[in-house]
C-alpha cells in the first residue's frame, strides 16, 4: 500500500470509529499520560479503564501518589495483575513529582519505562514527532505493507512509520489513530502477531507463578500476613510455588 493511501484510510476509520473517549485521551498530563501506559503493557484496553478511573481517583496527582505507601499502591492494583509495574511506576513518579519537562532519554531513565513508554508518552502528553511500535500498531503496518513476509521485525516497522510521518500531522492524534485502526483489525479477525519477530506466546496463566504471587499479593492487601497462612492459599500441592512466589516478592521489595 502507498503510504498517502494508507494515512487516508487510518484517519478516516478515526474520525468515524475512534476511540475518543478513553479517558487517558482527555489529558495531556505527563503523570495520567504515564500512570496509563504502564496500565496498558500487555493489559487489553477494556480491562484498564475501570482501574485507570479508579486508580486517577484515589491518586490524582503525582505528588499524591508518591508520598502514599507502597501497600496503598498495591491494594489500588489489585486485579489488573503484573503487580510490579504499580512497584514500579510508585518509584518512577517519585522522580517525576515537581518535575514538569522530561526529554525521551529522561523518561527511558525512570524505573519501569522502556524505550516504548518513554516515547508514547513523549507523544500523548508532549506531542512529540517520535517513532515507537506497539502491537495494535504492528498489526496494521504489517497487514498493510508486510503482506506475504512471514517474519517481520520492528526496525522494519519503525521504518514504515517514519515514512509515514507527516509535518503537518499530529503525533499525539496520528498515533491514536493508528492504534485504533490496528485494534479494529485485531477484532475482524487479523491475526499477524506470529508474523513478527518479537512475538512469543504468553504461558497460561492458571498454575503459573504469576497466579501465585498475584493469590500472595492479593491475600496481603486484605491483612493476611503470616509465612504459613501465605504459602498455603492456593492448597498443599502448590505450597513450594507459593513459598517460591513469597520469597521473590519480598525480595522484589513488593512485600516486607
Amino acid at each position: 500500500m502507498k503510504e498517502a493511501a494508507f494515512r487516508r484510510l487510518v484517519w478516516t476509520h478515526y474520525k468515524k470509529h475512534g476511540r475518543h473517549d478513553l479517558p487517558w485521551r482527555k489529558t495531556h498530563n505527563l503523570y495520567k499520560i504515564l500512570v496509563s501506559e504502564v496500565m496498558l503493557q500487555q493489559t487489553q484496553v477494556e480491562r484498564v479503564i475501570p482501574f485507570y478511573t479508579k486508580f486517577i481517583k484515589q491518586f490524582p496527582t503525582a505528588k499524591r501518589l508518591a508520598v502514599a505507601p507502597l501497600s496503598e499502591v498495591l491494594k489500588e492494583w489489585q486485579g489488573l495483575g503484573y503487580n510490579r509495574r504499580a512497584k514500579m511506576l510508585h518509584q518512577a513518579v517519585r522522580e517525576l513529582a515537581g518535575r514538569k519537562k522530561f526529554t525521551v532519554a529522561g523518561l527511558e531513565a525512570l524505573p519501569g519505562v522502556g524505550p516504548y513508554t518513554a516515547r508514547a508518552v513523549a507523544a500523548f502528553a508532549y506531542n512529540q514527532d517520535v517513532v515507537f511500535v506497539e502491537t495494535n500498531i504492528r498489526t496494521a503496518v504489517i497487514h498493510h505493507f508486510f503482506p506475504k513476509k512471514k517474519k517481520v521485525s520492528d526496525a522494519e516497522i519503525e521504518n514504515i512509520l517514519s515514512r509515514l510521518r507527516q509535518g503537518s500531522d499530529e503525533p499525539r492524534e496520528w498515533y491514536s489513530a493508528l492504534m485504533d485502526y490496528g485494534a479494529y483489525l485485531k477484532k475482524s479477525g487479523v491475526k499477524l502477531n506470529a508474523k513478527s519477530k518479537t512475538y512469543a506466546k504468553q504461558s497460561k496463566f492458571a498454575g503459573s507463578l504469576r497466579e501465585a504471587r498475584g493469590a500472595i499479593l492479593r491475600a496481603h492487601t486484605k491483612g493476611v500476613t503470616s509465612h504459613r497462612s501465605l504459602t498455603s492459599l492456593l492448597g498443599p500441592s502448590r505450597m513450594a510455588q507459593m513459598k517460591k512466589a513469597l520469597e521473590a516478592l519480598i525480595q522484589e521489595g513488593l512485600l516486607t
